[in-house]
């Protein structure tokens, strides 16, 4: 066949074109055509060589005999241990008094995949088996052969596979070793449960084994299958396959930070947490556990809650199911401990919050866990001298004196003030006193108390403001405006209330 092949492929073409008529002596006109020739064999010659080659590694892979390849002694099974699915279908209504009427909801009642009495919801009765059971690899050649994929597995879930090697032969096999490693985009696990030889596999025998993983990274993962053997001869036998799968987000979590104004309560730098998760997967989750871990200089509240009869209920009723693509808000209010508290100045710049703790159920009560990195914010500025409100009336009456009890705080860790305080008068509020008085020096890191007198003159939702500090030292002034708020009516309101 090479011979033919070489033949055809060998044959020169002959240029039949006239050469063109010339003074020139025949002698000289032998020379050339001697020369032309000569090159034109040496070129075809060449070609011809390397056509060759390259048909004879076609013929080499294509029709490679079976004595060169190696055989092994069985084959290797690989099985993704899923449960089923609950099937889900999407529900079509519409009210009695639209063009169809009852005909969807009749419909819907009469379809068998639906619960009866709960038309409406996306789970059914019916399960769902799992789309690939599992890849089997035959122990046909050495090296490592392409597979299908697992599916799709989501971050938070545990990895379960079944690995079965089986001995096909009618030999026994000796000193055999199964490996089973997860490689990801950072590092290798090793998920074998043993690592123990064993002394023999006799045939139609095999040897099993069930890994675990909690997936804690998404992208791509490859679960590598090793196995290596003896056989009776004395050889060694090795072979590995790769199975490659998807891990994916199931929940896109979104976190905003709101400062608190002050409080009223002797605590400040209060931060309220809204943390926004959404289902991105396909299928419904029970949402087990959401929970907030505070860092060491903060304690939690959940405000997610409310106290009934004294029973606490949630915001989002019985029914803790989360629809795809749905998104549920979660708030929670984080005050720092009293150590951090009462010093000035501790919590200021990139502070650490927490972290979230996200725990889910699928449809079959398959967990899913989910950790947030620590949460940070930046902490709100205050200057070198932070004043707050400690106590302040709700309700006042329209030109009525009342009392609100200020916090005026030197943040500085090194410097002490003398400051002085100025009263400034606005539209609505006229404060009540001496301006200008001098406060004294303040230490660094230290608070003092303050009671002043003021009152409105509008009706309404009246904003405090007008307070000014001046340090004498740097003669640097702080002003502070909107304060905060307070509700003022008339005198024959409040005596009716």
């Amino acid at each position: 066949m090479l011979r033919s092949v070489a033949s055809i492929v060998c044959a020169p073409a002959i240029d039949k074109t006239s050469a063109p008529r010339t003074n020139v002596s025949a002698c000289a006109l032998a020379r050339r055509t001697s020369a032309v020739n000569v090159a034109e064999h040496v070129q075809w010659k060449s070609f011809c060589i390397t056509a060759l080659h390259r048909i004879a590694r076609m013929i080499y892979r294509r029709w490679q005999p079976a004595r060169w390849k190696t055989f092994h002694s069985g084959h290797c099974l690989v099985m993704r241990l899923t449960k089923p699915t609950l099937f889900t279908n999407i529900p079509v209504t519409c009210e009695e008094r639209d063009l169809p009427g009852d005909l969807f909801n009749n419909l819907m009642r009469e379809d068998p995949s639906t619960v009866k009495g709960a038309e409406i919801l996306m789970l059914g009765e019916m399960l769902t088996l799992p789309q690939n059971f599992g890849y089997t690899f035959r122990m046909k050649t050495s090296g490592a052969q392409p597979t299908d994929d697992f599916r799709n597995i989501f971050l938070g879930e545990t990895f379960s596979s079944y690995i079965s090697v089986h001995n096909d032969s009618s030999q026994t096999v000796k000193d055999i070793q199964v490996k089973a490693d997860l490689q990801t985009s950072s590092q290798r696990l090793n998920l074998s449960a043993s690592s123990a030889v064993v002394s023999e596999l006799k045939p139609d025998s095999c040897i099993d084994d069930v890994i675990h993983h909690e997936v804690k990274e998404i992208g791509t993962h490859i679960l590598v299958c090793a196995v290596s053997y003896t056989t009776q001869t004395g050889e060694k036998m090795y072979f590995r396959k790769f199975f490659k799968f998807q891990v994916l987000k199931p929940l896109d979590v979104k976190t905003k930070f709101y400062n608190a104004e002050s409080d009223l309560s002797s605590v400040t730098d209060e931060v309220f947490l809204e943390a926004q998760i959404q289902n991105i997967t396909t299928s419904p989750m029970f949402m087990e556990k959401v929970s907030l871990e505070p860092s060491i200089m903060y304690n939690v509240s959940e405000l997610n809650s409310v106290v009934k009869d004294g029973e606490g209920l949630s915001t989002f009723g019985l029914k803790t199911y989360l629809q795809p693509l749905d998104t549920r808000q979660y708030l929670y209010c984080l005050k720092p401990k009293p150590e951090f508290a009462e010093k000035a100045g501790v919590i200021k710049g990139v502070t650490v919050i927490g972290k979230l703790d996200i725990v889910w159920k699928t449809n079959l009560g398959e967990r899913g866990r989910l950790q947030t990195s620590q949460l940070q914010r930046m902490a709100p500025g205050y200057g070198d001298v932070r004043l707050s409100l400690e106590t302040i009336p709700d309700t006042v009456s329209l030109e009525e004196p009342f009392d609100i009890t200020c916090k005026i705080t030197n943040c500085s860790s090194e410097r002490t003030m003398d400051l002085i305080l100025e009263m400034c008068n606005t539209n609505s509020i006229h404060w009540c006193g001496v301006s200008g008085r001098e406060l004294g020096k303040l230490h660094p890191s230290s608070s003092l108390f303050l009671t002043l007198t003021l009152l409105s003159s509008v009706q309404g939702l009246q904003s405090v403001s007008g307070l000014r500090l001046t340090d004498t030292f740097l003669k640097r002034t702080y002003e502070y405006d909107d304060i905060a708020q307070v509700c003022v009516v008339s005198s024959a309101i409040q005596v009716e209330s």
